[in-house]
């Protein structure tokens, strides 16, 4: 059993003993603190909080405590039913609500679900928001409502309907184009709300010829539903098959999302936000944002448009407020993560499908053809595994020294660039392991990369 309470929310393995999963008594307490600091911060007042869910199959259980809680502690409850993440996101800012709960854990297996937590932008928790969340959930320093002031439920089946609406509105979405290019899709919505909504967006795009993988939404993922390339030979071998001219993958909430060229080649998932910002850039003026675990080629693209790049720690919170900060006109995460604040400043598939099908069909290339066009990267993964007593914080201070002469990074771990390559070093907050991203111009290169800063890990601990 697992459990991790995290500024970003709680997500956990549904069952077993209280604090060891997600049991119903984590769940109340954790929306109790949630609650709690929606009636103190919230600016709308309108005692309303939007709730969806993906498939999973320990969903309904969840919506019903977590509603139930909302409830008690006098909120009303809009019940969106299966939605996806961004959805609910849009939700929360269309129907001035204080806030909002998404329940899903994203890219895990079945047996985990989680609950995101939004404030009344429809945007995650910053970090001292969330701090105080938890902090509140570990105290058990809330009260219910007397039963005269408790909370009601709304079910709202339109949700779905006002964000393809709202995509389809996105001045560089070009229905049009689309529909003229009679594309044939292969979709793999994992057995997710993806299976709901992915084919209504492409019929509203224009698109008929669409074939769907996995599109029935009962949670019981056909695979693994992280959107990796080992995880993806079904709809690769289909897109071939088929001869489609594309593939598109989502997670089970349709954050992030994963294209398929022609010819079954994965076109990879640090390229989604790549391509889609080229598009973007060339049409507006901006700057974009990317994490710092994220391919050099979006720096690469938005100098091309003599714009500015900015990388944030790791975190779809970090992002969104350099961002901001910035004036960014597009940014993201490389994980297939596209954030457009034109549509909101949440990571959106379903924005990505549409702005990504318009390049397609403005510039009448081949999805090959688009990935040709960006320069070529490798990202190697890799975790070092360290004593339990090991000071990690030590460790990743005596690299940065070590490499003092490089533009080194300490907003998230220690980052160090090199000309031609970079890696980053992040610790684990619930183990003591050190996770080693690199990025050079071919898998050698990035291993080899990797590899060397762990013998200079390896020389450090043996000084400490």
């Amino acid at each position: 059993m697992s459990l991790i309470k995290s500024i970003s929310g709680i997500r956990g393995t549904i069952g077993g003993p209280v604090g060891e999963g997600l049991t119903p008594l984590d769940l109340v307490r954790f929306t109790s603190a949630y609650a709690h600091w929606v009636e103190q911060h919230a600016t709308r007042k309108s005692k309303k909080i939007v709730v969806g869910r993906d498939a999973r199959i320990s969903g309904d259980m969840v919506f019903q405590l977590v509603s139930g809680t909302l409830m008690g502690m006098g909120f009303d409850v809009v019940d969106l039913g299966l939605a996806t993440t961004p959805t609910t996101e849009l939700s929360v800012v269309q129907l001035k609500a204080d806030g909002g709960i998404i329940l899903t854990a994203s890219h895990n297996p079945k047996q985990w679900n989680a609950l995101k937590l939004l404030n009344e932008q429809g945007e995650f928790l910053n970090a001292k928001e969330g701090q105080y969340v938890l902090d509140l959930a570990a105290s058990d320093e809330f009260s219910y409502a007397e039963v005269d002031c408790l909370g009601s439920m709304h079910h709202d089946a339109l949700a779905l309907k006002r964000h393809i609406e709202a995509v389809l509105a996105l001045n560089l979405v070009d229905v049009q184009a689309i529909r003229d290019a009679q594309f044939r899709v292969v979709l793999d919505t994992v057995n997710s709300v993806g299976g709901i909504v992915l084919p209504e967006l492409l019929k509203a795009l224009g698109v008929t010829d669409i074939l769907v993988l996995n599109g029935e939404a009962n949670g019981r993922f056909a695979h693994n539903p992280e959107p990796l390339p080992e995880h993806l030979t079904e709809i690769a071998a289909k897109v071939a098959e088929e001869k489609a001219h594309v593939g598109f993958v989502v997670d089970p909430d349709v954050d992030r999302l994963a294209i398929v060229c022609e010819d079954g080649r994965l076109f990879g998932e640090e390229y989604t936000l790549v391509a889609v910002a080229d598009y973007v850039l060339s049409k507006t003026v901006g700057n974009t944002v990317s994490n710092l675990s994220s391919t050099r080629a979006l720096r690469d693209v938005t100098q091309k448009y003599g714009a500015n790049y900015t990388a944030a720690a790791v975190g779809e919170v970090n992002v969104v407020a350099a961002m901001k900060a910035s004036n960014a006109v597009i940014g993201g995460e490389g994980n297939g993560g596209v954030i457009y604040p034109e549509s909101h400043y949440g990571r959106d598939a379903l924005v990505g499908i549409a702005l990504f099908l318009t390049l397609m069909a403005k510039s009448g290339k081949t999805v090959s053809e688009i990935k040709a066009q960006y320069p070529a990267y490798y990202i190697d993964k890799q975790k070092m595994e360290l004593s339990p007593s090991m000071d990690v914080d030590a460790v990743l201070k005596a690299v940065q020294e070590a490499f003092a002469t490089e533009e080194v990074s300490t907003i998230d771990g220690v980052k160090i660039d090199f000309s031609d390559k970079w890696v980053h070093l992040r610790k684990s907050n619930t183990e003591p392991i050190i996770r080693i991203y690199a990025e050079a111009i071919n898998q050698e290169a990035a291993e080899a990369l990797s590899n060397q800063i762990r013998t200079v890990i390896q020389r450090v601990i043996q000084t400490i």
